[in-house]
């Protein structure tokens, strides 16, 4: 149970922050980097459903990964230790990364293949899921990084999941634009 009475405490005045086991890392560590980018994939997500209240289907499956962000980010800030923490940490499951497979499978079954590359833009919230891809792609390279790191440990289902995300993210943007039909494609070499 998340329980937050105060919003600051000072402890971070140092230029670190808490790790969700306790420990403390600078606020530049690339731990706290990936789940901070993931918070800001997450914002993003929120920004376009301003204009999705109204599709219910689609706007359950963004709430649905906003959630799961906040499981991410979860996940990246309790590294596994070895060490008893006295609670089960929150991971990311293959059941999470397989839902989100299944909402692209749902939403690409209505979309027309690509001849071209998608320009980010269209319709608002289609605008507004290209920028969440793009940091969500953010968040996976450095959760990546993270995880190349051999003196750190990354749940193989978080980065998993981080890729399944932007390639959803890039498929409801082509969803809300028309399903596809109002993507502005690109045109190479269009403006020699």
């Amino acid at each position: 149970m998340v329980k937050i009475n105060k919003i600051y405490t000072r402890t971070g005045d140092d230029g670190t922050t808490g790790l969700a086991a306790g420990p403390r890392r600078l606020k530049y560590d690339l731990r706290v980097e990936a789940y901070g980018t993931v918070d800001e994939a997450n914002c993003c997500i929120g920004m376009a459903r301003l204009h999705t209240s109204e599709l219910p289907l689609i706007d359950a499956m963004f709430m649905r990964m906003q959630n799961d962000f906040f499981d991410l980010g979860a996940d990246l800030a309790t590294p596994e230790t070895g060490k008893d923490l006295g609670y089960e940490p929150l991971r990311i499951t293959s059941a999470q990364v397989a839902r989100v497979e299944a909402d692209i499978d749902q939403l690409n079954a209505a979309i027309k293949p690509l001849k071209s590359f998608v320009l980010p833009g269209g319709s608002p919230a289609a605008a507004a899921l290209h920028l969440a891809r793009t940091v969500t792609r953010r968040a996976e390279r450095i959760i990546v990084q993270l995880a190349a790191d051999s003196q750190e440990q990354v749940s193989p289902e978080a980065i998993r999941y981080a890729n399944r995300a932007s390639d959803f993210l890039f498929v409801a943007a082509r969803a809300l634009n028309d399903n596809g039909e109002s993507d502005v494609l690109w045109v190479p070499g269009q403006n020699r």
